[in-house]
């Protein structure tokens, strides 16, 4: 598995934790996700915080706009892991 499908898997994973009566197949990539998933900030927040936990990336809240989408999201994650990867840290 490449690393963007691995971080594909692990947002699809976090997701279907926070909502719970997702279809995974059913996800539209480039849908903007609590539009789709029905979801509440609070709901995204817990994404966002998962999503960290599983991770280590810090997510700033100033970027969370940039994680509205499954491929925005893997996106994002794999651009600050290629930059903590790159930088040592």
């Amino acid at each position: 598995m490449s690393i963007e499908q691995d971080l594909r898997a692990l947002v699809i994973s976090v997701v279907c934790q926070v909502a719970p009566d997702v279809d995974p197949a059913a996800i539209d990539p480039d849908a903007a996700l609590a539009e789709q998933l029905d979801i509440d900030s609070m709901d995204f927040l817990n994404i966002v915080v998962e999503i960290n936990a599983r991770t280590g990336i810090e997510i700033p809240e100033r970027d969370y706009p940039k994680l509205s989408t499954l491929n925005d999201a893997v996106g994002y994650l794999s651009r600050a892991q290629a930059h903590v990867a790159g930088t040592g840290a």
